[in-house]
Parts: structure tokens; sequence; C-alpha cells
């Protein structure tokens, strides 16, 4: 009964119109009073206390290092290195896509930001040199959605709060397959892009490619900064996204000088709007998280999943399908926010790293933000690169499976996430 409260609050909230951070309130609500304990001080507490959290500073600096490093020329310098290094070869567009939004990923850990750089300006370019434009918007939106998972990833920054687990260890166990997740867009773009008669530039020379990244070499060091202030303990997570905020917007102001002050107050305040979405789910979810631990849900939906803790492979593959069937309806954080408390004691219960649980839980998460109807990447590209929802709905099918399989892949072969993270923990 009280997984039926819980569940049809909630729906019914959401189907109505309610926004989902208001339908986590009123299920919150639904379950005090079901538990005869109703009482709006209990509920404004915790909600105080869901946003009060010291980790969670992270997002508002991570959200503005986006910002900046779209803004102050960081992007345009990453696209233009890459474009350097492959942009010769054939269908080389499409792996200049990748690999930028592969190193854009490691900058500001937001697949919208991402999605909307890369689809401003590499979509004109790739449908002026002759690629399918749905076929392109699609990759780029495929390209988008590995923000999440390489470091620095508000994904995990969320998650770990929720699930209370290391969210430095979670930044680096999600470098392999974020990488990985590269690798599988490659394969698959060499497959749908080679019948295309697209004529590549010219190779650049030795000279340009130099000159690529000497230009890119400011913004190709925030990565490195921040991966190995993490590995060797200079700083904690919250703290490396103060460093990559304060460095973008130095690179920004000083070096590459494209960045006025005047701009400041308008990112300022996109950074704050995005941020104040994110924490009021946040803040209203522990409500709803707090409820679910005093009615004992995880308890009782331990009791239902009891005969596949045995089998933590046949589990992950039911929690996974679950995943994918809630993320084609909701976004990503009120996904991980609702779910986390319910599955975290269960993957417990089945013996299931929860760093490895989390790294596929957030990548399943962030492919849903391509998954139709909801996908906010989706839209977000649509919108930017004035291509409609459906064209690029058709043409992100054949890169979305292939994330799909590689992390059906990593369900069967846990080895690919915790031997690389043995190598930075080891």
């Amino acid at each position: 009964m009280t997984i039926a409260i819980f569940l049809g609050s909630l729906i019914a909230a959401m189907m109505i119109g309610v926004p989902i951070s208001f339908s986590l309130l009123l299920c919150g609500a639904a379950l005090m009073w079901h538990l005869n304990m109703f009482d709006a001080q209990i509920l404004a507490q915790n909600l105080i206390e869901g946003s009060n959290s010291f980790p969670l500073l992270a997002v508002p600096f991570f959200m503005l290092a986006g910002e900046i490093m779209n803004a102050g020329g960081l992007s345009k310098r990453i696209v233009a290195f890459a474009m350097s290094l492959v942009g010769h070869v054939r269908g080389g567009l499409g792996y200049v896509a990748i690999m930028a939004a592969v190193i854009m990923a490691s900058l500001s850990g937001s697949a919208v930001a991402d999605a909307a750089a890369l689809a401003a300006l590499l979509l004109p370019m790739m449908h002026t040199a002759g690629h399918d434009k749905a076929r392109s918007a699609g990759l780029l939106s495929a390209a988008s959605i590995i923000a999440p998972i390489i470091p620095p990833s508000i994904g995990f920054v969320i998650f770990g709060v929720a699930a209370n687990v290391s969210i430095s260890k979670l930044f680096m166990a999600g470098i392999v397959p974020g990488v990985l997740l590269g690798v599988a867009l490659c394969f698959t773009w060499w497959w749908v892009a080679r019948k295309e008669n697209v004529q590549p530039p010219a190779r650049k020379t030795r000279a340009e490619v130099f000159h690529a990244l000497r230009d890119a070499l400011w913004a190709l060091g925030l990565p490195v900064i921040v991966v190995v202030g993490l590995k060797f303990g200079v700083f904690t997570p919250t703290e490396a996204a103060v460093v990559a905020a304060v460095y973008a917007l130095f690179i920004s102001l000083v070096v590459y000088r494209e960045l006025k002050v005047g701009q400041l107050y308008g990112l300022f305040l996109a950074a704050a709007k995005t941020t104040a979405v994110i924490m009021f789910l946040v803040a209203a979810a522990m409500v709803s998280a707090w409820l679910i631990t005093v009615a004992q849900l995880p308890a009782q939906l331990v009791t239902l999943l009891q005969p596949l803790l045995d089998s933590p492979t046949l589990l992950m593959f039911a929690i996974m399908v679950l995943v994918i069937i809630v993320g084609t309806a909701m976004d990503m954080t009120p996904t991980i926010l609702i779910l986390t408390p319910v599955l975290m004691p269960i993957v417990k219960a089945a013996g299931i790293d929860p760093v490895y649980f989390g790294v596929l839980f957030v990548m399943n998460n962030a492919i849903g933000l391509i998954t139709p109807p909801v996908g906010t990447v989706l839209n977000t590209v649509a919108g930017v690169g004035k291509i409609s929802m459906d064209d690029v709905t058709r043409g992100v099918w054949p890169f979305m499976i292939a994330q799909f399989a590689l992390m059906f892949l990593m369900v069967l072969f846990p080895q690919i996430v915790l031997v690389p993270l043995g190598w930075f923990y080891g």
C-alpha cells in the first residue's frame, strides 16, 4: 500500500502538469499523511536540510564554468584543435564533433551546455559540407551526453550526495566509460556515414596543427588540473568546481580576451537560474527520500526482489531496463533523486559495488537525455540548430542504440569500470 501511495501520488501530480519538484513535495506530504505523521514543520525542515550540503556547492560552479567556457572562446578553440587533427579524414567532421565533445565534457559536466555549444559551432559546418542534417544533429546530441560521465560531472555530484558515495571515486571511475562512449560513437558514425559522398577539407599542415594546439592549450589544461588535483587529494570535488570556474574565467578574460566584464552579469544569472532549478529539485527529493526511509519502502522492495539478489548481473539488467523506461519520460536530475534512495539499499543487499552502480546509473540517465519524447538534449540541439525535433530524433537512433549496447556490455563485464578505478585507487 505504501508503494502504491508513493508512486500513485507522484505520477498523478506529474500527469496533471505539476512541476516535478512540487510533485515530489506533494508525494512527501501524501506519504506523511498515510503514515499518520503529517507536520508542516517537519516538511519544511527536511526541505531546507535537503539542499544544505557542502558537496552540492559544486553544482553552481560547474554550471558557471560551462557558461564561461562557451562564451569565452574555450569551446571554439577545442573544436578548431580537433578539426586540425581529424578533420581531413573521410567523415572527419563527425570525428571532430566526438573528439570535441569528449574534451568539452572534461570542462563543464553539463550535457545541455555542451549540446548548445556543439550545435552552434558544428551543425552548420556539417550541413554545409554535405552531411545529412538530421544524422549530424543526432550525432551531436549523442556526443553531448558524454559530459555527465567524464569528470567533472554534475550527475555524479548529485548521485554522490543522494547515495552517500565518494564523488571523487565516481569522477575517476567515469573516465574510461566516457571515453568508450566516444569510441562507440566513432564506430557508429563510420558505419552510418560511410556511403555519404562528402569531400573532407584538406589536411592541415604540421605548423597549422601546432598552432591550433598552442591556441587550445589553455583550455586543454583545465581537465588535467581537475583530474590530477582529485587524484592526489589537492582539492575536493567541490573545490575542483571552484577551480574550474575561476580558471575558465581567468582564461576567458585575460588570456583569450573574448569575454567582456559586461557579459559576466548575464553568465552569472544564467548559471544561477539553472542552479536554482536543480537545488530546489534536490531539496524536494530529499523530503521524499527521508520519508521513503521512514516508510521502509527499500526493505519492501528488497523483499520483492529477493529472487534477483543472488544474481547481481540479472538484477543490474532489471534496474537498467527500469531506468531506461523512466528516462523516456523524466529528466536526469529528478530520476537520480527519486530512484537513488529506493535502489541503493537493493544494490548494497546484492553486493554490487556502489561506485560501479553509480557510473552505470548516471550513464543510463545521461542517455535518457536523448530518448524521446522528453529528451532535453534533443530539444536543445533542435532549438539551437533550427531543425525539427522529429529530424533530430530520427538521426539520433543509431548512436543511442550503440550507447545502450555499451552500457549493457558494462553490466556483463563490470571490470570495464572497476579495473581502471583500481588503477587510480589501487
